[in-house]
């Protein structure tokens, strides 16, 4: 019974035969069919026309998307815990060749205005500090919570007053939205967002992310940034095919939607033991070492998250019967 990630949840039936129907002599790279209808498929869902290039690994979309934005002298304002700092080995300074990352707090793996405006605030004028170019928020965060659409277009606010660029990592953006229930199009670039990292392969994708341009002058030089890095496929088709079959008919939310309710139902039986608000598909619960090892011995697999706590993340395909077990078993140890 595995909660360690949605990254090891199978491939939806729905990518799987959309692979085997492109899987046929077309035109190389992103000129087949498939991928020149991305950019209308997203047009549509965001209400607004966008520029979308698919890549393969959510690291290669937060790097690539951070590189449009900020120059090599430049800095970005992330927080402490984000993906971008500590879990992609430093890719974003390879894809923005040398950029400094500067951090902040808050929690959840959440910033406030107030901490956005005290680190813009300590940075000096001058030739000798990284000037802030960018800043990039995580929705849903590394620790599952969501910021709402007025938290995102504060922070929207600021960026644009000071001329930086916005990004958003959204690995689980489709958790945020249907822990929201508002249209994408609040959620970013209503709210001042400038591009959008859409992951797909945590909620029953194979190998294809989508990076999704809401500023048009971004999008040219972002095309070359990605061949020079390697991620322009000469079968492309294949990660369009994967997107778009998620998009049709709200694949990619009722996924999300399943997932984002197994996790309630696993927060309701930890109860006090939730470390933080559970509004997307991760529980972050607390446990003794003694609680550690009988969840384990009755076959739960998950992974510690620092000392005294436990990270379980519900995938959209997770079985019920998972659910109910772990659920139980959290609420034998109250």
């Amino acid at each position: 019974m595995h909660f360690f990630s949605d990254n090891a949840a199978s491939v939806c039936p729905e990518v799987m035969a959309a692979l085997d129907r492109v899987n046929s002599a077309d035109i190389s790279y992103d000129a087949d069919a498939a991928s020149q209808s991305m950019d209308a498929a997203f047009s549509e869902l965001f209400e607004t026309d966008v520029t979308v290039l698919w890549v393969t690994t959510g690291t290669a979309a937060n790097g690539l998307a951070l590189a449009a934005l900020c120059p090599p002298h430049g800095a970005i304002i992330c927080h402490r815990d984000a993906h971008v700092q500590n879990d992609e080995c430093g890719a974003p300074e390879l894809y923005t060749h040398g950029a400094k990352l500067l951090l902040v707090d808050g929690p959840g793996g959440k910033f406030t205005p107030n901490a956005l405006n005290g680190c813009l605030g300590a940075v000096r004028n001058d030739v000798h500090r990284a000037q802030p170019h960018a800043i990039s928020i995580t929705n849903a965060t590394e620790y599952g919570c969501v910021y709402t659409p007025a938290e995102v277009a504060a922070l929207g606010a600021i960026a644009h007053e000071r001329g930086l660029g916005f990004h958003m990592d959204g690995a689980r953006f489709a958790n945020a939205v249907a822990h929201l229930g508002c249209a994408p199009a609040e959620l970013t670039w209503k709210a001042g967002v400038d591009i959008l990292s859409f992951g797909f392969v945590k909620n029953g994708g194979m190998s294809a992310e989508a990076l999704v341009f809401f500023r048009p002058d971004l999008v040219e030089a972002s095309r070359y940034r990605r061949k020079r890095a390697g991620h322009l496929l000469s079968k492309g088709r294949y990660s369009a095919a994967q997107i778009l079959a998620m998009l049709k008919d709200d694949l990619w939310l009722r996924h999300a939607r399943a997932a984002n309710e197994g996790a309630q139902h696993i927060a309701q039986a930890a109860g006090q033991r939730l470390v933080h608000p559970v509004e997307a598909n991760e529980v972050f619960v607390k446990l003794s070492a003694e609680e550690t090892a009988s969840l384990r011995a009755q076959g739960f697999g998950f992974y510690d998250w620092g000392e005294g706590q436990a990270r379980f993340v519900i995938s959209y395909d997770q079985s019920h019967s998972d659910i109910e077990a772990l659920s139980a078993a959290l609420d034998e140890l109250k």
